[in-house]
């Protein structure tokens, strides 16, 4: 994503929030952009994609920021989970997207409210996976059910909270809390055998996943297309984990554990330089990567 089409979507995104989505139009964005009609539909084929776009960015976000979390962690550590939830619930925060999510729902667009539900089981895939991890394999069969149940929990918690009190709700007291409450629920669970969900309901979700990842090839292409586009403005130490990265990868059998450090010393290496949109996607591609050499 380059500079120019971020601050187009930074610049939708507060128009969809002051104005509402619905109310606010394409000619809006056009005229807090300062850009063109023909720009704006280069970028995006509406403002549907726009706002899908907007949404996909926040979730390529907390997906990078719960990835770099697990380097040197156990995958069982309770803890970590804990924080990764709440990262999602950062990123939602800091974004302000609670407001574009009312909107989407109560919009009536099909095409919407279908993202945003591919959106939602997409939080249930990956939080059924790290239950796993959690609480080992033979919670596997009840794990999508404790995935549902822990978002609702945490939904009607955070709902009757804001009608009740007039205090910012402490989310890491309410998600550990949460979690203790699951702690009990899949014990229970597994004593008695006893599943609402069948265990593989998020399977073609994941296939769907995995073929969006990028190989090898591709991964090398992106790295050196970024390198040829990097100036003198660019970070040197920046050029230099983009070389890496592109070294490693050349590599008969690149190694993940290298690759999940450089990674995410190369992202943080572009904060506050003008391709930082193009390294965070960049990260967010190699994870998905590094993931699935596993």
């Amino acid at each position: 994503m380059n500079e120019r089409k971020r601050q187009v979507l930074l610049t939708a995104q507060r128009l969809f929030i002051d104005k509402g989505f619905s109310t606010t139009s394409v000619q809006d964005i056009l005229e807090e952009s300062c850009i063109s009609k023909g720009t704006f539909y280069n970028y995006f084929s509406s403002k549907n994609e726009c706002l899908m776009a907007i949404l996909e960015h926040a979730h390529d976000e907390a997906a990078v920021r719960r990835r770099e979390l697990l380097i040197g962690k156990d995958l069982s550590d309770k803890s970590v989970l804990v924080e990764q939830i709440l990262i999602r619930m950062h990123v939602n925060r800091e974004q302000n997207l609670l407001p574009i999510f009312e909107a989407v729902f109560h919009s009536g667009d099909s095409d919407l409210r279908s993202f945003i539900k591919t959106t939602i089981l997409k939080e249930f895939s990956w939080l059924t996976e790290r239950m796993v991890d959690v609480y080992g394999e033979e919670a596997a069969p009840y794990a999508p059910d404790c995935s549902v149940m822990l978002f609702g929990m945490m939904q009607q918690m955070l709902h009757v909270w804001s009608a009740v009190s007039t205090e910012e709700i402490d989310t890491s007291k309410l998600v550990n809390f949460l979690m203790r409450r699951i702690d009990s629920i899949i014990l229970g669970m597994i004593s008695t055998n006893d599943t609402f969900f069948k265990e593989d309901i998020f399977l073609k979700l994941n296939s769907l996943a995995e073929n969006q990842i990028e190989t090898k090839e591709q991964l090398l292409e992106r790295l050196t297309g970024f390198l040829e586009l990097l100036g003198d403005d660019a970070p040197p130490a920046g050029k230099q984990y983009v070389q890496f990265l592109v070294d490693e990868l050349r590599s008969e059998c690149p190694r993940v554990f290298v690759l999940e450090s450089v990674t995410r010393s190369f992202r943080e290496s572009f904060v506050g330089f003008s391709h930082e949109p193009e390294a965070h996607e960049l990260a967010y591609k190699f994870w998905s990567y590094t993931d699935s050499l596993k």
